[in-house]
This record gives structure tokens, C-alpha cells and sequence, in this order.
């Protein structure tokens, strides 16, 4: 029998008894240990017992569904002496729904559980489909309670029968691996287990470049013989993997530069490939960026603060260039954060450039400018501009609208400041309005240009500006290079300005009462007063038709 203190250390792993489920508080502490262990046994006795299971499964079951087993010791009135007993009659008159303790046994989040029950099932004995597969994966040596990351990423392998799966795993034996080997392998890349997943080109070019990483260039003999190891050195080769396409290019590369996989964790690499990434390249490109210079996986590429001309200047861009981002793109100069010189390339168009000569060679300027230069100065009235935020009511609604500026690119500098004082809205509802405008295909630079002449374009929600947008393009087949021109027709009204004014003037065209093809910015932007003086001039009677047929809200004369 498990002693008391491994029941304590369950209990604490698992939840927090007194805040996540006070029910159990109404069970003194002494007595709470007991509780859980008798609960377990009774469990696993009646899944093995009653309801037929083989004992080892019933028994992964009973021990690792806690927060199911408090659900039910919730239904017993306590008491220490009895508790045993009546834990075990509500077993039996309150059938336990065996799909959702076995999804919550083999590691899956409970509160996601609910979704993944069958509708018209709670017996395994209605369809074993399910334990059939599981039983298969745990009899090669899948741990129980890591089951669950198979099923999250490929429920399919469940829906297979027990022979398909031992005759895929017996498979993966002829590339020369052992079956603690092929379960870190299959728990990192689940795909090779599923039905769809014939062991064909994709999978057999996986395991190829495994066995290449793994035997020929010996990365095995520096992992640890079990699972968990197999499966953390199979899921940081995984980024890599995801990030080439699975073309089979990489094999030779990773196991050059095995050590990556061995002296950092999953979390640097991802930090490292998303931050190359948003420099907007093929991930393929960032792949083999990394794979061959690992150094920047220790480069501090976060809190550094930069100037863009010294940077853009310390790795080589011409006089001419840095003379037309000086004067072109204002909103960007001064200093900024390195975790944002990604978007800060994208703002001024040189991400390309840029990377390119990182990937070219020269990634060591990144550490050399660091350390060239160490502490930049910050702008005087941008200076002025933080103080007088920081004595504000909002200040801290205002750093995080400004924080949003700086990630897209915009310097720490007056100009900055402007944008920021007519800008509506959170940090994280203008990043979704960005976003919005930037899937319609408007070219990031460009549409941080756009923000730059006319902040007010981000002052609306994202389901308008995709309506806007929508119109402008399918309806009045306006270009988005148009858009970039003309931001402020953004802002404007879409039904009561900008579409009964186009229509009209499309009514107009088409009647032969107006020859002259007018500009959208002048068919937008005049006043009514202005507009309906037009619409007198191309002919008289054409106003009332505007009030009656077109104009369907009452707009200011002014």
C-alpha cells in the first residue's frame, strides 16, 4: 500500500483542495488521503470487478482520474467508519460514465472531457474501439497517461483495431529503433500512428532523417533510455520538422548540429523560430538559419534597445537608403526594443534585407551592435511625452497602446506620440483591427503608413473595417493601392455616406445624366451641403431623388 505521504504529494499535484473543489474541505485533512486511496481501490475494484475490464487498465483508471473521483465523493455523506461502504453503493446505483474516467486517466484535461463523450455511450462494452487501441499502445509501452497527447493531436489512432496498430509499430522496428525509441518518436509526431497516415513517402522520409539524426550521427547515445527523454529530444527536432515542410531537407543539418537539441529546451528554440519568423520569410529559410548558425539561440534578442539608422548603417546599408528611411519613414527612427526590429524591418520594407544578411553571414552583427552599443539615448520629446503618461489617469491603458506601437514598428519618438494620442481603444483591440486590415493583403509597410497619416482608421471595430474593405473591393472594384493612397475613406460612414453616395452616382451613370466619372475621394469626403450643390449642378430634379431613393438617414447640411 502507498504510504500516506505519496498521497499527499497526488493530492497537491493534481489540485487545490481548498479553493478548486470545497466540497472536499468538508472532510477534515486527517482524513482526506484515506478518502482518495479508498475511493481508487473502490474504483478499479468495480471497472475490474463489475464492469469486466482487464485489472491493469481498470487499475490506470481508478488511479488517475481524481478530479472524476471527486465528483463522486462529493455524493457520499462522510463519515470514517462507513465511508468505504458507501463510497461503493453509490458505484452501484450511480453507473460510472467509463469514456470520460478513461479520457481524464490517460492525461487528458478534464474540463475538455465533456466534449470529447460520446453521445449514446458510457460502456465500454457498448464499443471498445477505444480501450481495444489503448490497450494495444500500452501492451508495446506507451505510458498510460500520455495517451492522451495521441488522442488530443490524432483521435483517429482510437478508431483503429488493435492488430493495425501493433503492425504500424512493428514497422517502425525495421529504421532500427526499440520501442522506448518509436514512443517518443510517435508521441512527438502522432501522425505516423493514424489511419490516414499510410507508412508511405512522408512518413518514411521522417524516419530516414531520424535515423540519420539518431544513429549515424549518434545524437541516441546522449539520451537517456526512457520515454520522456525520447519524446523532449523528438519534440524540439518537431520545430524544425513543422517549419520545412516535412520535405525531408533537414535530416543531415539537425544531426550536424545535434548539440542544439541536447543543451536547450523547446521553449528557446520556439521563442527563436517565431521571432525569425515575423520577419515574414519562409519558414524553411528560419529553419536553416537557425540549424546553421546556433549561436543566436543565445543572443538576448529581447530586451536590447536599438537605434534603426545605427543598426540599419552598422550592417551596411548604403548612404542613399538610410538618407530615404530617414526621410520616408520618420514613424519608425529613433530607438526601439530588439524583440520588435523584426517589425520595424517590415515597417520600412528591408525584412528581406535584412534577413538575408543575417543569413548570409552575418548574424555576429547582432551581438557586435549590442555590444558597440550598449545604452541609446532616447528622443527629448518623446522623453516629454512618457512623463506626461506616466502622471496620467491612464497610464497604464496608455503604455500598452504605446507597447502596440512599438511592436509594429513605430521608434520611441514625438511622432509616435502623436499617433498615440488619436488612437481609440485597447492595446489588444487595435492589434486585432491591425490584423484585420493586413489580411485583406494591404502590405505592412504601407498600411503602418496608413496608421501613421491617419491613426482614426484604427478606431473601429475589426467587423466594420472587414465590411469596408469588402465593399470597397468586390462592389466598387477599388484597388488596395488605392486604400494606401486615401486612408481616411476608411473612416467613413459605410452606410450612411459611403454606399447610398456610390450608388447614386453609379444611378447617375447609368440614367446618362452624368458623363464626368468622379473621384471616390470626392464623391466621399465633400460635405452634404457640398455634395447635394453637385448633384443640383449634374441636374435639378437629381437631389430629391438623393433624399427619397438614396439618403436613408438624416446627415448633418454642414
Amino acid at each position: 500500500m502507498c504510504s500516506n505521504t505519496f498521497f499527499s504529494f497526488f493530492l497537491h499535484r493534481h489540485f487545490s483542495i481548498t479553493t478548486k473543489f470545497p466540497n472536499l474541505s468538508k472532510i477534515p485533512i486527517r482524513h482526506r488521503d484515506f478518502v482518495v486511496r479508498e475511493a481508487q481501490k473502490a474504483l478499479t475494484d468495480y471497472l475490474h470487478g463489475t464492469r469486466c475490464l482487464p485489472f491493469t487498465y481498470a487499475e490506470h483508471m481508478g488511479n488517475n482520474t481524481l478530479r472524476s473521483l471527486i465528483n463522486l465523493i462529493e455524493k457520499v455523506e462522510f463519515s470514517a467508519s462507513t465511508f468505504s461502504k458507501s463510497f461503493q453503493r453509490v458505484l452501484r446505483y450511480h453507473p460510472v460514465n467509463e469514456f470520460e474516467v478513461f479520457f481524464e486517466s490517460i492525461g487528458i484535461d478534464y474540463n475538455l472531457v465533456s466534449g470529447l463523450l460520446p453521445d449514446d455511450k458510457v460502456f465500454f462494452s457498448q464499443d471498445g474501439t477505444l480501450l481495444d487501441a489503448a490497450r494495444a499502445l500500452s501492451d508495446f509501452g506507451f505510458p498510460w497517461e500520455k495517451l492522451g497527447v495521441l488522442y488530443m493531436e490524432r483521435s483517429s489512432i482510437f478508431g483503429r483495431n488493435a492488430a493495425e496498430l501493433k503492425s504500424r509499430l512493428s514497422e517502425f522496428k525495421g529504421f532500427g529503433f526499440g520501442n522506448v525509441e518509436i514512443i517518443g518518436i510517435c508521441l512527438a509526431f502522432p501522425f505516423v500512428l493514424s489511419e490516414e497516415g499510410q507508412v508511405g513517402v512522408v512518413i518514411d522520409r521522417l524516419f530516414n532523417d531520424l535515423r540519420l539524426i539518431f544513429l549515424d550521427f549518434a545524437l541516441a547515445r546522449s539520451i537517456e533510455g526512457n520515454v520522456d527523454s525520447w519524446h523532449e529530444v523528438c519534440r524540439k527536432l518537431r520545430v524544425f520538422f513543422d517549419l520545412n515542410g516535412w520535405n525531408g531537407k533537414l535530416g543531415e543539418l539537425m544531426g550536424r548540429n545535434k548539440s542544439i537539441f541536447l543543451e536547450h529546451k523547446e521553449e528557446e528554440l520556439v521563442n527563436k523560430v517565431e521571432y525569425f519568423c515575423r520577419f515574414g520569410v519562409k519558414k524553411e529559410e528560419v529553419a536553416q538559419l537557425i540549424l546553421q548558425c546556433p549561436e543566436l539561440i543565445n543572443f538576448d534578442l529581447e530586451n536590447p534597445v536599438i537605434n534603426v539608422l545605427k543598426l540599419l548603417k552598422h550592417f551596411g546599408l548604403s548612404s542613399e537608403d538610410l538618407k530615404d528611411v530617414s526621410e520616408n519613414f520618420a514613424h519608425v527612427l529613433g530607438t526601439n526594443k530588439m524583440v520588435n526590429l523584426p517589425n520595424v524591418m517590415r515597417a520600412i520594407g528591408l525584412q528581406e534585407w535584412f534577413f538575408n544578411k543575417i543569413k548570409g553571414g552575418h548574424h555576429q552583427l547582432l551581438a557586435d551592435y549590442i555590444t558597440s552599443y550598449p545604452n541609446e539615448d532616447q528622443d527629448k520629446d518623446y522623453q516629454d511625452g512618457l512623463r506626461r503618461i506616466h502622471i496620467s489617469r491612464a497610464r497604464v491603458h496608455a503604455i500598452n497602446k504605446l507597447n502596440f506601437l512599438h511592436g509594429l514598428g513605430f521608434g520611441e519618438n514625438a511622432l509616435t506620440i502623436d499617433v498615440l494620442n488619436n488612437l481609440h481603444g485597447t492595446s489588444s483591440e487595435l492589434q486585432e483591427r491591425f490584423d484585420c486590415l493586413l489580411r485583406s493583403r494591404i502590405e505592412f509597410s504601407k498600411l503602418c503608413m496608413m496608421v501613421r497619416m491617419t491613426p482614426r482608421i484604427l478606431n473601429q471595430n475589426s467587423e466594420i473595417i472587414e465590411r469596408k474593405v469588402n465593399f470597397f473591393n468586390q462592389e466598387m472594384g477599388t484597388t488596395l493601392d488605392y486604400v494606401d493612397t486615401f486612408p481616411a475613406m476608411l473612416h467613413y460612414h459605410l452606410e450612411d455616406r459611403i454606399i447610398p453616395r456610390y450608388r447614386f452616382h453609379m444611378w447617375l451613370t447609368e440614367k446618362g445624366l452624368s458623363c464626368k466619372k468622379y473621384s471616390i475621394r470626392s464623391m466621399i469626403t465633400n460635405s452634404e451641403r457640398k455634395f447635394v450643390a453637385r448633384v443640383f449642378k449634374i441636374h435639378p430634379a437629381a437631389p430629391k431623388h438623393w433624399f427619397e431613393q438614396f439618403c436613408h438617414s438624416k446627415l448633418s447640411m454642414q
